[in-house]
């Protein structure tokens, strides 16, 4: 069977579906390595995003969907908060960045593209990584494939 990779036409399809949150479909799903899912638990997702700010972008979220982070049970509190910890020493082993970027987009008015499933992003940061491309050719170039950024990662994450 040949397919057709089109993930663009997931925006069209979930519009105005608001049962359809890419964040608890991959907490179901069990085919971690094509959703680049990096670590799972039944409380803590952590998978690189598929629309990356820099390579290493990752994405860590509750399993739970809640809106924000006064939300978490404190047993979810724990493990996310430690999630974002393995998730630093996995980057620093495996990319050696010089400094991070980590944050949440609380609001649609802060920018967040997913308001109803809080998440943290966590990206990686080096000497250099911004040039002239976003400002004159509105172009990121992203010098690693994100398989190849995935299995670097992954033998640094324990195993779900």
């Amino acid at each position: 069977m040949e397919r057709l990779w089109a993930p663009w036409r997931m925006d069209y399809i979930c519009k105005g579906n608001s049962n359809c949150c890419f964040l608890c479909e991959k907490s179901r799903e069990k085919n971690e390595e094509n959703d680049f899912v990096l670590f799972k638990n039944e409380r803590v997702i952590v998978l690189l995003n598929i629309y990356p700010y820099n390579n290493g972008h990752l994405l860590i979220a509750p399993c739970r969907h809640i809106s924000g982070p006064e939300q978490f049970l404190p047993e979810e509190a724990l493990d996310f908060w430690q999630a974002l910890n393995n998730s630093l020493s996995a980057l620093k082993a495996a990319l050696k960045p010089d400094g991070f970027n980590i944050g949440a987009n609380l609001g649609k008015v802060a920018g967040a593209g997913l308001e109803s499933h809080f998440h943290l992003h966590v990206v990686p940061r080096w000497h250099g990584d911004t040039n002239f491309m976003p400002i004159l050719a509105e172009v990121k170039v992203m010098p690693e494939h994100l398989s190849t950024t995935y299995h670097k990662l992954k033998e640094h994450f324990p195993e779900f």
